[in-house]
């Protein structure tokens, strides 16, 4: 299994047992509500989606028109 989709499994195991002891106990979750996590959701696909964008950017190849042209010593 992959490093990180392990990280990603721990913390949702981690956060399922919060979860259970949280209502095991009968105290409300510290969690915030869902709207909230919809938009953190959307920070993250925001962020992501810069990431790539930039990325492509700066990978994308030079056009005649962005190289300089060469100096002529006549």
């Amino acid at each position: 299994m992959n490093r990180l989709v392990l990280r990603y499994a721990l913390s949702l195991g981690a956060g399922i047992l919060a979860g259970i002891l949280c209502w095991l106990m009968g105290v409300p979750t510290p969690a915030p509500p869902w709207i909230a996590l919809v938009g953190l959701l959307g920070i993250v696909i925001g962020e992501t989606a810069g990431r790539l964008l930039l990325t492509r950017l700066r990978r994308r190849p030079a056009t005649p028109s962005d190289t300089p042209a060469p100096d002529s010593d006549d």
